[in-house]
């Protein structure tokens, strides 16, 4: 009797755990976790203009990727933090987003009109929930290819361990064949100078550079047997005389040099002379190599430039000068400020005749007869000793010159030019002309029965003598136009008039 009893509630008992009581959920049966993780886009091109993530035809650098864990045959139960996502290898080349519209995942900034936007913020790991045992989150691909791993892990209840999967996702390539080269140089100052060797001005004389190859895609090439890339100092400058280039065991004026990673390092030694040194630097695309000859040429040329003191910037001002008129000597001198002396000095344009010391900046000479009479536009440069220039425009107006002869003849020497005579009680006028405009007349030494006077372009003398002033007399005309002026002596003779009472001139 027992023992029928005994079996019967085995029996109950296996009929009640085969019915119901839920057994048939995740969460009770005794199966251990598994997780899988996949993209929509396992290869992703090179985001070389660096365009923001986003989701959609115009966004096709970020790609959307699913990671699901399962008990068994069924998603592992929901809750938050369920999943651990990270970039396990190929960080450089991009980066973990959440794009889920949580403004925690998202950062305010300017949008360069005065207002604000929310952009996402980029990750190296993520947490994501559980919902129906999956989640999904997103891969953005930055300027540098290469293969990025993601990985993620959920911790299964069961033994408390992880699990763990991966997916790849490839960011664009490399050709492995230069496109272009370029340097950087670790120059001091703001500007980006050298010192000359031996300067006394505590400028260091030497730099760092760093030569880049990089491909069609802006990739770094890969290393190559022999020279990556050769370097050397274009001549034609004083300032790359002396100069020299050192690399380990090399040193001269050109290089080959291996690169790693796509970048070879050099360094430039100035020499004594300022001025510019011009760096060339050559790729050879055929091959990435230029040991073996260049067959396909990739340049670029780096200045560098070498001062023997650093000063204030060299500044030549625009200005206009003294009227210059023809035939006249003239003289004019410039201002320059900043620069290291010594100066040089060079100009275009003068008028004719003109001419500018190299040395001292100042323009003198005659202008030309024949010049034009107008505005000469000059353009004068001022180099210093750094090799720094300025150009300034310098004005310079050509006008008429004053004649030799005041109109009067032959009188056109230093010596006395006789007017003529002037009769007693007889009203005398004399006017001085000139084939110029704006000249300024002045008289020196007239008799007291004599005056003068400037009007327009004309000089005029004005008076009657009288008995006591009989014989004769001399004096100055002045002719002034600018800076210019002609002075001439005159001569008058008083003699008697033609009333009979007046006869008493000697």
């Amino acid at each position: 009797m027992y023992s029928k009893f005994k079996y019967m509630i085995l029996a109950i008992a296996a009929a009640v755990a085969g019915c119901g009581g839920g057994g048939g959920s995740s969460g009770e049966t005794q199966e251990h976790y598994t997780i899988t993780v996949r993209a929509d886009k396992n290869q992703l091109p090179v985001n070389i203009a660096n365009v923001e993530v986003g989701i959609g035809v115009y966004r096709p650098y970020t790609t959307t990727l699913y990671v699901e864990a399962r008990k068994g045959s069924l998603p592992i139960p929901g809750g938050e933090d369920i999943f651990s996502c990270n970039v396990a290898g190929g960080l450089s080349s991009g980066a973990l987003y959440y794009l889920d519209g949580d403004e925690e995942h998202e950062t305010e900034v300017d949008d360069g009109n005065g207002g604000k936007i929310k952009v996402p913020n980029a990750y190296r790991n993520i947490t994501l929930h559980s919902n129906a045992g999956g989640n999904s989150f997103h891969f953005h691909a930055g300027d540098q290819a290469g293969t990025a791993r993601i990985t993620c892990t959920v911790t299964d209840p069961l033994d408390k361990q992880q699990k763990t999967a991966s997916v790849n996702i490839t960011v664009g390539g490399t050709t492995d064949k230069p496109a272009s080269v370029r340097m950087v140089a670790q120059v001091t100052g703001a500007g980006g100078y050298l010192g000359t060797r031996n300067n006394a001005n505590g400028l260091l004389n030497q730099t760092a550079i760093q030569a880049f190859v990089l491909d069609d895609m802006n990739q770094p090439t890969s290393n190559s047997t022999g020279g990556n890339v050769q370097v050397r100092i274009l001549s034609g400058t004083d300032a790359g005389l002396g100069a020299r280039l050192v690399s380990g065991s090399q040193s001269g004026s050109v290089l080959q040099l291996p690169a790693i990673g796509g970048i070879a390092t050099f360094s430039l030694l100035s020499g004594t002379e300022t001025g510019t040194v011009f760096l060339e630097l050559t790729a050879d695309r055929a091959d990435n190599n230029v040991s073996n000859g260049v067959a396909d040429p990739i340049t670029s040329i780096l200045p560098i430039t070498v001062l023997e003191a650093v000063t204030a910037p060299i500044s030549l001002a625009d200005v206009t000068l003294a009227d210059a008129t023809k035939g006249v000597a003239y003289t004019a001198y410039l201002d320059v400020t900043g620069g290291l002396p010594p100066y040089s000095w060079s100009a275009t344009g003068l008028p004719p005749g003109l001419f500018i010391d190299p040395s001292t900046g100042v323009i003198s000479g005659k202008v030309a007869t024949d010049a034009a009479e107008r505005e000469y536009q000059v353009k004068v440069t001022v180099v210093d000793k750094n090799k720094l220039s300025d150009t300034a425009t310098v004005k310079i107006k050509v006008v008429g010159g004053i004649p030799e002869d005041f109109a009067i003849g032959d009188c056109n020497t230093n010596d006395l030019c006789l007017l003529g005579s002037a009769p007693v009680g007889v009203n005398f006028t004399y006017s001085f002309v000139s084939s110029t405009t704006g000249v300024e007349w002045k008289f020196a030494g007239l008799p007291a029965w004599l005056t003068g006077s400037s009007a327009g372009s004309g000089g005029v003398i004005n008076g009657t003598p009288a008995v006591t002033n009989c014989g004769p007399v001399s004096f100055l005309v002045t002719a002034t136009k600018g800076v210019t002026s002609v002075t001439r002596r005159f001569g008058i003779t008083v003699v008697d008039g033609a009333d009979p009472l007046t006869q008493n001139c000697p």
